[in-house]
């Protein structure tokens, strides 16, 4: 079995998650879109695999919005015309952050600036915390969805929907595969500024994530195990 893991920036290894479905067997393959040298200009353009090589499709984050066609439509719009085509030829997709909301937008939901960011560690409400543990979950958002014909909200905080299922595929607001490592090298990019300006401290938040880095990881890999059993149903 094969697992893509679309990386839209590369600053965003697939971490923990990638290690859950290693240990399930799978293929892991990985593949790029906006590379460092474009990160300031990432409207490129991006040839999609064939969804059908691979047994389940992990849209990964994104700094960029699944809402801004102006600012990466070159690739945003065929993604969104890949996502559809995958879960139309039933194949499951683990949506995380940016891939949540491109799931929620490919197939009849939007996108759309949230009332306030959420970074760093949240808890959330979980409807079934055995597939779902109420966490806490890494977050780095600004923007949220509104849940596409058909999908089954699972997870939500305050501020957003958290979590989602539709048919073989779950969209995710959270990020289960940030680690500390992750977090170093967002605030070295460009995530400084945003951080401070939400009145938080950069060094406290590493900190902080290497301290959950253990504890983290494991809520990945029951989270990876539980989609695959429940939602997938590819072990």
């Amino acid at each position: 079995m094969r697992a893509l893991f679309l990386q839209h920036d590369h600053v965003s290894p697939p971490g923990p998650v990638a290690e859950a479905f290693a240990r399930q067997g799978f293929e892991i393959v990985e593949q790029l879109i906006v590379p460092a040298d474009r990160y300031d200009s990432p409207n490129v353009t991006f040839d999609h695999p064939n969804p059908r090589d691979f047994d389940v499709l992990i849209p990964m984050g994104s700094p960029w919005g699944a809402w801004d066609d102006e600012c990466i439509g070159n690739w945003l719009q065929p993604e969104l015309a890949w996502l559809a085509d995958a879960q139309a030829a039933d194949i499951p997709i683990f949506g995380i952050c940016f891939g949540g909301q491109a799931l929620a937008r490919a197939l009849g939901g939007s996108v759309a600036p949230g009332p306030k960011a959420e970074i760093g560690w949240h808890m959330i409400h979980s409807d079934d915390p055995d597939f779902i543990p109420h966490g806490p979950w890494f977050q780095w958002h600004y923007d949220r969805w509104t849940l596409p014909p058909g999908a089954v909200e699972i997870a939500r905080s305050s501020v957003a929907s958290q979590a989602y299922v539709v048919g073989r595929s779950l969209g995710m607001q959270f990020h289960p595969e940030v680690v500390s490592s992750t977090v170093e090298a967002w605030l070295h990019t460009d995530g400084l500024p945003a951080l401070e300006r939400d009145g938080q401290d950069g060094p406290a938040l590493i900190a902080m994530t290497k301290a959950f880095d253990e504890a983290a990881s494991q809520r990945a890999h029951l989270l990876v195990d539980n989609f695959l059993t429940r939602v997938a149903k590819l072990v």
